[in-house]
């Protein structure tokens, strides 16, 4: 039976053990501030982006990565007969995953391209999964089906404390963001149907407690919760915090807290956080 390696892109949250002992490739995203490029990961780690970004001058720039580094990266890792597993953030933030389809189509390589739905902790979810399944003997066949099961009883949830980068993106008109601003207007969002969607907006940091609040008694009802993560934007404090909260009710949960990508950093913003989990049938 053929191998099977992963490969995903640098907007998952995965900690450098968990890439090392899985043999998960990450293809990096690149990041203009100011007119200088940034490798993620490589020539910028995510504590010195969220640095730049606050003294950029602009908001900064992402992109997925070439083409051709998908291309040699798929050649290089079937060299040996192995199948490819291509795992990426929702087309809904991102080309990414439309560049991997095309690179998967032009590559002398088995190249199979799944959009997560999701990013950051919430993909790592599925990658893991995968990686689980095809570490004991499981088929491709067998690790889509798993990943469409943590797929499909995945949570994730972000909180938006400034809406000060939502306005720069174009995804909240200037007027609108004045007013927020002006009214300490905060903004749950809830990525679902592939879409990054309001779930509800209010005026200071209750609106943020009161959901955080609601989301572990929501928690504390399901059965078979599996993991939990817990990503920020410069914003450690809070996370620390929630995780304090949601770690009583699942002491035997090993909760990553660790800084968000790039990518929705960018668009988030400073003091942004986001609380993935799945839970299993």
């Amino acid at each position: 039976m053929a191998n099977i390696k992963i490969v995903t892109d640098s907007s998952i949250q995965l900690t450098p053990e968990e890439i090392k002992q899985h043999h998960i490739t990450v293809i990096p995203l690149t990041i203009m501030i100011d007119n200088t490029v940034y490798i993620d990961g490589e020539t910028i780690t995510r504590d010195q982006f969220m640095t730049e970004m606050a003294s950029a001058s602009a908001l900064p720039k992402t992109s997925q990565p070439a083409i051709g580094n998908f291309i040699e990266t798929y050649e290089q890792l079937a060299a040996d007969g192995s199948q490819i597993l291509s795992i990426h953030m929702l087309r809904a933030i991102s080309g990414t995953v439309d560049t991997a389809r095309q690179a998967g189509e032009m590559a002398k390589a088995d190249v199979t391209v799944i959009d997560s739905d999701f990013t950051d902790r919430a993909m790592a979810f599925q990658v893991l999964k995968a990686a689980e399944v095809i570490e004991v003997g499981g088929s491709l066949e067998d690790a889509l089906a798993a990943i469409q099961a943590v797929h499909d009883n995945t949570k994730l949830y972000m909180g938006v404390t400034d809406l000060t980068n939502l306005v720069k993106g174009g995804r909240l008109s200037h007027a609108a963001g004045v007013i927020s601003s002006l009214l300490n207007i905060k903004v749950i969002l809830e990525v679902a149907d592939s879409e990054l969607k309001v779930l509800r907006k209010g005026r200071g940091m209750k609106t943020i407690t009161k959901f955080i609040d609601e989301m572990d008694d929501d928690l504390r009802k399901l059965k078979n919760v599996k993991a939990i993560g817990i990503s920020h934007a410069d914003g450690l404090e809070l996370s620390e915090k929630i995780k304090a909260q949601l770690q009583a009710a699942f002491p035997a949960i090993e909760i990553l807290v660790r800084t968000t990508d790039p990518v929705i950093a960018t668009h988030a913003g400073a003091g942004a956080f986001a609380v993935m989990y799945y839970t299993e049938n």
